[in-house]
């Protein structure tokens, strides 16, 4: 087996580490500090514009998209290692690119489901960067970890649909350029099959009955940078039959279309969390004394730097494998290992992490280190996608089909 990255891939990761070392880690406390003078916590701070701008000169823009059409017609093999330095600066890197969830599953939904007219008037400016947008699935009065038990109706009515329902934790929709929603609801309630009663609908944040309620918290935290996760309620909000993307009954599959990729682009920035994690732990083990010698000598520390080497660099294989089967044998060839990266990399990056935070002591817990904040971002990815439970359903069922 040949583990070498492609001369394009290497091409195009000496330019992205560049672009991080030059640009990205520099913007990080620029950006807090504007962030702070904004008259919205919600506002854009200038210097991820910039950051926006300095990407697409250097051709750094819409990686993840595979095709030459509307990316940069990367696979997903060649992507991952990517996703995985963007990763190192959460909060900026994937923005910066435009690679930025829920963007980018969105704009893999349009590209692929969408019409002529939904890609005119919403893909494009989406790849553009010049909005954002939102996926509303998640409810509060159901397990939405099933996703048949949505309740949010779509109802036809001549040649609108009229949708009612709430949602919640609605990434990016407290971003002021968030002017479209995906929404997902159900057109046929009452029908046999119940994986055929859902459709998505796309909605514009300012049609009439929309109502961005609140800001949802992580951990005490509103993710500024991201555009915040929301309450969003929908009262008898109408839209033309024709804003229904693909066909009625066809959302629960477009769901799991659209989940695919978004959970190797999320495993493999959460490894750059992870490598970013580590050095952060050598640095401060080197630099701090405790009990009359480096921390770096403790022999427990020791054990937690070498246990997350070996983690992160299990965690890479197992990840680089299930894209290059995305890549060979689809999404379906990949079911299994799909899961798997799911179950396993942010419950692995969560305990590196924690142990990051602990080496930092008070530091570690603080908003002068990123470390607490990254934690929250990648234990909520326990939940995202679909908590690690439903995973490990799925996944045991297809195991133990073998030998029934």
């Amino acid at each position: 087996m040949d583990f070498a990255f492609d001369a394009r891939t290497e091409e195009m990761r000496a330019k992205l580490l560049a672009f991080m070392d030059e640009y990205v880690y520099p913007a990080e406390p620029v950006a807090e500090e504007q962030r702070a003078a904004l008259a919205s916590p919600w506002d854009t701070p200038a210097v991820v514009e910039e950051l926006k701008a300095q990407a697409r000169r250097q051709g750094l823009w819409n990686l993840f998209l595979p095709g030459t059409e509307y990316g940069a017609g990367l696979t997903n093999l060649q992507y991952a290692p990517l996703a995985e330095i963007t990763g190192r600066s959460p909060h900026l890197a994937p923005t910066a690119t435009n690679c930025a969830a829920p963007d980018t599953g969105n704009m893999e939904v349009l590209a692929q489901f969408g019409d002529e007219a939904q890609k005119k008037q919403w893909l494009e400016p989406l790849l553009a960067g010049e909005i954002r947008s939102a996926f509303a699935m998640t409810e509060p009065e159901v397990a939405s970890s099933d996703a048949t038990n949505i309740t949010t109706l779509i109802e036809r009515d001549g040649d609108e649909y009229v949708i009612t329902g709430r949602k919640w934790y609605i990434s990016g929709a407290m971003s002021p350029d968030c002017r479209i929603f995906i929404v997902m609801g159900k057109t046929d309630p009452d029908g046999a099959d119940i994986r055929r009663q859902q459709s998505m609908v796309l909605v514009p944040r300012d049609t009439p009955g929309v109502t961005v309620k609140r800001a949802m918290r992580v951990f005490g935290y509103e993710d500024h940078s991201h555009g915040g996760h929301a309450e969003v309620v929908f009262d008898r909000v109408r839209v033309p039959v024709t804003n229904l993307i693909g066909e009625e009954g066809g959302g629960f599959a477009i769901a799991q279309a659209r989940l695919g990729p978004g959970r190797i682009h999320h495993c493999m920035r959460l490894i750059g969390m992870a490598e970013r994690a580590i050095e952060l732990m050598c640095r401060r083990a080197v630099s701090r004394t405790a009990f009359g010698k480096p921390l770096a000598q403790q022999g427990v520390v020791q054990n937690w730097i070498a246990d997350a080497r070996v983690t992160v660099e299990q965690l890479r294989l197992l990840v680089l494998k299930t894209a290059w089967l995305m890549d060979t044998a689809g999404n379906r060839g990949a079911h299994t290992e799909i899961q798997a990266i799911k179950i396993a990399t942010p419950r692995a990056v969560v305990d590196i992490l924690d142990r990051a935070i602990q080496l930092h002591g008070a530091g570690g817990v603080s908003q002068d280190f990123p470390l607490a904040e990254v934690y929250a971002a990648a234990r909520t990815l326990m939940l995202a996608d679909g908590p690690d439970e439903v995973h490990q359903r799925s996944l045991a069922r297809r195991e133990l089909k073998k030998y029934l």
